[in-house]
């Protein structure tokens, strides 16, 4: 709970003092309750679409035993799962079941660092289970221990205003984000800027949409484009959202923008003033830098997977996927202060969190007994209508005196609304 405690409270503490800024006024309390963390870190449990849970993991997304020890999968898009089974030479039956038989009995024969290879270089993703000792002591432990858990750059620029803020307005409004991210970290950041008030527009490729559970999750209180990059066009569009954007937040793993414009250093060279979010799993140096990667990838080979593992030594996980959400809410958290931070000195700015850091932090605090009790998400979680159905959803965490205690839209369809401000 400490990682998630104190992210959270970051979060807030840095929407409080935007709000102070921005609104002449003094800080606010902040205050954290535990509860509203836990629920709040495992949203995607607690979400329900006219009664039904969200999807979970699919059948070849997990743990596998190999000849030496663990490997772990993620195969919950179906390009993914594409990959991995093709990697393994292994033809796609359409059976889940006889799959999933096909790719142990193949798993079984070899040990687990040559399939995480050989699953990588066919574009797929599966992760050797690691102690935690080897991770820190590998090359990309190393990487990922190195750097800040939130990198910061200052570009040079004018001093950008935002709109005035009216009175009882939250600290981002007025504040256009553009999101670019998947799954759940990225989406976390944006979802929590929406809640404190930010115009936030998600643009999704029209080639690889989003699961729909998961924007039912993580879309509240954004709207939702589909907006092909490599289409003239959609380029197009793009260059006017960029124009009249304060903040970009992206979360692919790092140059599979690039060739879109939307590199770091090519948007602040075109967007003086823009403040950049970026999120990767591992990092943008060491020989992981360009790898795909998932929080429940991460957890595998930093050596959480491990540390959770059960009585009969089968790994485990963290209760949720603590690294995205704490990831998430980092992220929103450096962004509002990039913002606070502009308002003053100008310029652009550039943060950057990585889920391996994130691991590296959580490993690197002391052992915290478990609290007493389990906590009820009842008082935590609250339903509305929508155009995705029925959703029972978890409350935003973040809080401060005065805040909203929730988003002010529900998540519409993924992809209709019209690309623009």
């Amino acid at each position: 709970m400490r990682l998630a405690r104190s992210a959270t409270a970051c979060c807030a503490l840095a929407a409080a003092e935007l709000l102070a800024v921005r609104g002449g006024g003094q800080v606010p309390a902040v205050p954290v309750d535990d509860g509203a963390v836990a629920t709040a870190f495992t949203s995607e449990r607690h979400l329900l679409i006219d009664g039904r849970p969200g999807a979970t993991f699919a059948a070849l997304s997990r743990f596998w035993p190999t000849a030496d020890g663990w490997l772990r999968t993620h195969a919950n898009y179906p390009h993914h799962r594409a990959r991995l089974l093709s990697a393994l030479g292994i033809p796609d039956s359409g059976d889940e079941d006889r799959l999933v038989a096909r790719v142990a009995a193949t798993l079984a024969q070899g040990p687990a660092a040559a399939f995480e290879d050989t699953v990588y270089a066919g574009g797929g993703l599966a992760v050797a289970v690691r102690a935690t000792d080897d991770w820190t002591a590998s090359a990309p432990g190393l990487a990922a221990a190195a750097r800040p858990l939130i990198e910061q750059h200052a570009f040079p620029g004018p001093v950008s205003a935002l709109p005035p803020l009216p009175p009882g307005s939250p600290p981002a409004a007025g504040v256009r984000v553009l999101d670019i991210t998947r799954v759940i970290a990225g989406p976390v950041a944006t979802r929590t800027l929406a809640h404190l008030g930010a115009d936030v527009l998600r643009i999704d490729s029209p080639r690889l949409p989003e699961a729909w559970d998961a924007h039912a999750d993580t879309g509240f209180g954004k709207r939702s484009a589909s907006l092909d990059f490599a289409d003239p066009r959609g380029q197009t569009v793009l260059d006017q959202l960029l124009a009249s954007a304060d903040v970009v937040v992206t979360g692919y793993r790092p140059g599979a923008l690039d060739r879109f414009g939307l590199s770091a250093a090519a948007l602040q060279e075109r967007h003086p003033g823009l403040v950049v979010a970026e999120l990767s799993a591992w990092g943008w140096d060491g020989p992981w830098a360009r790898r795909r990667g998932f929080d429940s990838l991460v957890q595998a080979a930093t050596g959480i997977a491990l540390l959770q593992a059960d009585p009969d030594g089968r790994p485990g996980a963290l209760p949720g996927q603590f690294l995205d959400h704490g990831t998430g809410y980092l992220v929103a958290a450096a962004v509002l202060r990039a913002l606070t931070a502009r308002l003053s000195a100008g310029g652009g700015r550039l943060v950057r969190c990585a889920l391996a850091t994130t691991a590296a932090h959580l490993l690197s605090l002391p052992h915290e007994p478990a609290p007493p009790g389990v906590f009820d998400p009842a008082p935590h979680l609250a339903e509305t209508d929508s155009p995705m159905g029925r959703l029972r959803y978890a409350l935003p965490p973040v809080r401060y005196e005065g805040a909203p205690t929730t988003w002010a839209r529900p998540p519409g369809r993924p992809g209709e609304d019209p690309a623009r401000w």
